[in-house]
C-alpha cells in the first residue's frame, strides 16, 4: 500500500515599507527602518498568516526581515526554530547603496537607471546584478528544499523585493523578461508546496 504523501508549505513575503523604499533610494545592504506604513504591512502579514502553521521561520540579517517576522511569529506558538540565512538579502546596490533614485536620473540619466534598476546582468561597481543574486537563491532553495523533506517542517521567510523576484523565477520557472518587470507587494504571501 501506498504511502500517502504529506505536504509542506512555504510562506514566502517580502518586509514593509522601510524609509529608504518610502523615499527612493538604492537600499541594498544597508539597514534601513521599517515606516509607519512598514509596520502596519508587516501586521497585515500576521493576520493573514494567523490561520496557518509553520515550524519554522527564516529571517536576513537586516532588521527590515527581522522586524517585519515579529508581527507574524505572535500567532505561531508552533514554530519553534528561527534561522537567518543570508542568501536571501536584499540585492547589493553596491557604490549606489545610499544614492536616491532622483540623484543617480539627474547624474546618469533614465536609461541608465533603468538598466542598474531592471537590468538583468549589468555590473554594480562592489554590487551585485540580478543573474549573481539568482545563484545564491538557488542555493537557499536546495538547502530549503533538503532541510524541510528531512525536518518535516513548513516555513515562513521574511525576505526582501530583489530575493523573492529571483526566488519567484527559480521557483515557477519564469523568463528573465516576466522577472525584472514584477513588482514585489510589501503585504502578499507567495505561497509554494512541495510533498514528502
Amino acid at each position: 500500500m501506498f504511502r500517502k504523501k504529506k505536504k509542506l508549505h512555504i510562506y514566502l513575503f517580502r518586509h514593509g515599507q522601510t524609509t529608504y523604499n518610502r523615499d527612493e533610494i538604492f537600499t541594498g545592504w544597508k539597514d534601513a527602518k521599517l515606516t509607519k506604513q512598514g509596520i502596519k504591512q508587516a501586521n497585515t502579514i500576521a493576520r493573514k498568516l494567523k490561520n496557518k502553521k509553520f515550524q519554522v521561520a527564516f529571517h536576513t540579517r537586516l532588521s527590515r526581515s527581522i522586524d517585519t517576522l515579529k508581527p507574524v511569529l505572535r500567532d505561531h506558538p508552533e514554530c519553534v526554530a528561527l534561522i537567518k540565512n543570508d542568501l536571501m538579502i536584499e540585492r547589493n546596490y553596491g557604490i549606489y547603496s545610499g544614492t536616491s533614485h532622483e540623484t543617480f536620473i539627474n547624474k546618469r540619466g533614465k536609461e541608465e537607471y533603468k538598466l542598474i534598476h531592471r537590468g538583468w546582468d549589468v555590473k554594480i561597481p562592489k554590487g551585485e546584478n540580478f543573474s549573481q543574486v539568482e545563484k545564491r537563491v538557488k542555493k537557499f532553495i536546495k538547502e530549503l528544499k533538503k532541510f524541510m523533506k528531512k525536518n518535516k517542517v513548513s516555513v515562513a521567510i521574511s525576505a526582501h523585493g530583489n530575493s523573492i523576484r529571483l526566488f519567484r523565477k527559480i521557483w515557477e520557472k519564469a523568463t528573465i523578461k516576466e522577472t525584472v518587470s514584477w513588482f514585489i507587494p510589501y503585504d502578499k504571501i507567495y505561497r509554494y508546496t512541495i510533498e514528502v
